[in-house]
């Protein structure tokens, strides 16, 4: 196809695809699928070789969230059935960390839920840095609390942290359709304020919430203007009690079909497949490896993932290799030019598990090429062991 052509040889130059080219990605049909994933596989092994980078989600705070997300497990007044409790202390943080640790994660995303955090909780934040970095040489960290005041993107630079995460989640045109209590505008002044201070920035999207391909196209071609290190790609997992628990949408193929664009528009950044992979990427996760070079490990905030054993399977099954901790994630004209993720100055979390950072509870695609998928409810579990818990992390 002369498309997979152009956006290839555009993908090696880091040249950005035109919006039109962007749309045709996701409007291929199935029969020319994997011609899609071999083409946009070109551009990530280009730059990304055959690495996965692996992110541990440690939920500090979890529920009690006054903002309405509508994909969010955590929103204000949901009735999910989650785990809900107040801020995890340091050396409680540290040792769920330290599981995600060991099954090979070299980042570590602290998460809480919350409109934002305030001089205190970056003192308990702060607190947590330091105890997860004084167990672990090199290990990198991020932080994902919601919108951020002035000087707190500073503070939490000088207390060690790696990374922010704020993710923008949807358009811009259909971000009030998604939350009321905060704008889109309020998202992008917090991804600013983290570039501002040094800190890695991490921003992403959340597909399968009604939107449109155009819809799609924007948010990918907004992040790509804020130039963040790292893109999350979730997809939304419908979770019963939240606005959202009735789209289901999203087939695997459509799925592969996102990353491919994202992977185009993005070429050289950080693409992380995060919340929602196993409920509808499912038996073709591996294909999505050749698309993204990033992945979580085990649970995400509030509900479960595929087994940390099973990741580290897939990944060596797809002939792909765990990134270690003393190789550097992003190309050197990207580290060079201003910290970069993956060194340890960089990071990002980015699961829309429900927080006030758009973690990953969110999931299905629409759009025009999109063909209504069976509810795999059996596939949503929420979590119940790790942080805030007695049980042992999945990791």
């Amino acid at each position: 196809m002369d498309l997979l052509n152009t956006l290839v040889d555009k993908g090696l130059r880091r040249e950005l695809p035109t919006r039109e080219e962007a749309l045709a990605v996701l409007a291929t049909s199935d029969d020319d699928l994997l011609d899609v994933v071999a083409a946009a596989g070109k551009v990530r092994r280009h730059w990304f070789g055959r690495r996965v980078k692996l992110n541990y989600l440690v939920n500090l705070k979890s529920g009690l969230c006054p903002e309405d997300c509508s994909y969010c497990s955590q929103r204000l007044g949901s009735d999910t059935g989650i785990l809900k409790y107040t801020w995890l202390k340091p050396e409680q943080a540290s040792q769920a960390a330290a599981a995600g640790l060991a099954g090979g994660a070299k980042r570590v995303c602290l998460v809480a839920s919350g409109r934002g955090p305030t001089d205190r909780d970056i003192d308990r934040v702060a607190g947590t840095i330091k105890a997860i970095k004084d167990q672990n040489e090199g290990v990198e960290v991020c932080a994902c609390l919601g919108l951020l005041s002035d000087g707190q993107a500073e503070r939490l630079r000088e207390a060690g942290a790696d990374a922010y995460n704020h993710n923008l989640n949807t358009s811009e045109s259909t971000y009030g359709d998604i939350t009321t209590t905060h704008t889109y505008a309020d998202r992008v002044d917090t991804v600013t304020k983290a570039h501002a201070a040094g800190l890695s920035a991490c921003s992403g999207l959340i597909a399968g919430m009604g939107e449109s391909d155009e819809d799609l196209v924007d948010v990918v071609f907004s992040l790509r203007e804020l130039d963040p290190d790292s893109v999350p790609v979730n997809f939304l997992i419908p979770v019963e009690g939240t606005p959202l628990a009735k789209e289901w949408h999203l087939t695997p193929q459509r799925c592969l079909r996102i990353l491919a664009m994202v992977r185009f528009v993005c070429p050289d950044i950080e693409v992380r497949i995060a919340g929602g992979r196993e409920v509808h990427l499912r038996t073709q996760q591996p294909l999505a490896l050749h698309l993204a070079n990033s992945i979580f490990l085990g649970d995400y905030l509030t509900t479960e993932g595929q087994a940390g054993q099973a990741d580290l399977e897939m990944i060596a099954d797809a002939g792909f290799e765990v990134e270690g901790t003393d190789q550097v994630t992003l190309p050197e004209h990207r580290v060079t030019a201003g910290g970069g993720c993956g060194s340890h100055e960089s990071a990002g979390c980015g699961s829309h598990d429900g927080a006030g950072c758009g973690s990953h509870e969110a999931g299905g695609v629409c759009g025009t090429a999109a063909v209504a998928a069976e509810p795999r409810t059996d596939l949503v579990a929420v979590r119940r062991r790790g942080a805030g818990t007695d049980l042992a992390p999945n990791a």
